[in-house]
């Protein structure tokens, strides 16, 4: 196929994606008004599910008290076009991650056709894997990471004479932040499969540096959930470091050690061309001359 073939094809898998997208997009602009007290504001209100299964780990050192269900947080909104406008952005952000399996089924089909019948049969199933990972990375990201977070840093008062006032844009904005990037950080294990298949990551470099990865996973799982006792910042660490160890189970052992280094020794290289002279030398010494030749018979 062509350049130009090639980029027909990915003009049309854009077509369908963006099809798909739109059509997930209006059927979440429809059901939106009748899930989104319960769902979207659920973490806002006590009798959220986390926070009465978490009542019961009052008294437990380091763990954050739930035991207060009177918990409940009213969200306002200061501009007049504010939930109109947001309609349509969580509508778009639900039927994103409604379709994400036929995004990377698109981007499977795109790729397919330059793969080995090996490589085709392994990428399937980390696709499907993928996908997978996704969705249990948005339902961490709601059941616990963002209720944690918001739980905290609501209830966080630096003076009491100030009254926190949540506005329906910071709420909405960390809702989608923290639960959009915690499905695409449970995509690690599929980049680590696609970058190994590529040759370009094995698994002794990630065993290598994995101290390194977890010192940045940790700031990263700090960053996510700002709160200050350590079984929240475990709640978000643990996952992610599990899920650099599972990506070091899913890509190829390291390659072997080059045996041949001493090739690349100058010197050695030297030393043999030097004994290579000198057999040549003594296979010319030892090869009969033309003086020791016999004589041609005379006429």
């Amino acid at each position: 196929m062509t350049f130009w073939g090639h980029l027909d094809v990915l003009r049309m898998s854009l077509y369908r994606i963006l099809g798909v997208l739109l059509v997930t997009m209006i059927l979440s602009f429809i059901v939106l008004p009748h899930i989104f007290d319960r769902f979207i504001l659920g973490p806002t209100d006590g009798s959220f599910f986390l926070y009465r299964w978490l009542s019961a780990l009052r008294g437990v050192p380091f763990a954050p008290d739930f035991g207060d269900g009177q918990f409940h947080v009213d969200i306002i909104n200061i501009n007049v076009a504010t939930q109109f406008m947001k309609h349509f952005v969580l509508s778009f952000w639900m039927g994103l991650v409604l379709g994400f399996p036929f995004v990377l089924y698109e981007i499977w089909k795109f790729i397919k056709p330059a793969l080995f019948p090996s490589e085709e049969k392994s990428l399937s199933s980390a696709f499907i894997f993928g996908g997978g990972m996704f969705y249990l990375g948005c339902a961490l990201g709601y059941c616990v990471i963002f209720p944690f977070a918001f739980r905290f840093l609501t209830q966080y008062q630096l003076s009491e004479l100030i009254e926190n006032q949540i506005s329906m844009d910071s709420y909405l904005n960390n809702f989608l932040i923290i639960i959009f990037m915690m499905g695409l950080l449970f995509e690690l294990p599929l980049v680590a499969m696609i970058l190994s298949k590529m040759k370009l990551l094995h698994r002794g470099f990630m065993r290598q540096y994995r101290k390194h990865a977890a010192v940045a996973l940790l700031v990263l799982a700090a960053i996510i959930t700002p709160t200050g006792d350590p079984f929240t910042l475990a709640v978000v660490f643990i996952p992610l470091f599990l899920l650099y160890e599972l990506s070091i189970l899913l890509v190829r052992p390291a390659p072997p050690e080059d045996d041949d280094e001493d090739d690349d020794n100058p010197r050695n290289n030297w030393e043999s061309i030097d004994d290579q002279s000198e057999e040549m030398q003594e296979a010319m010494n030892s090869s009969p001359s033309s003086q020791d030749s016999p004589e041609s018979p005379q006429g």
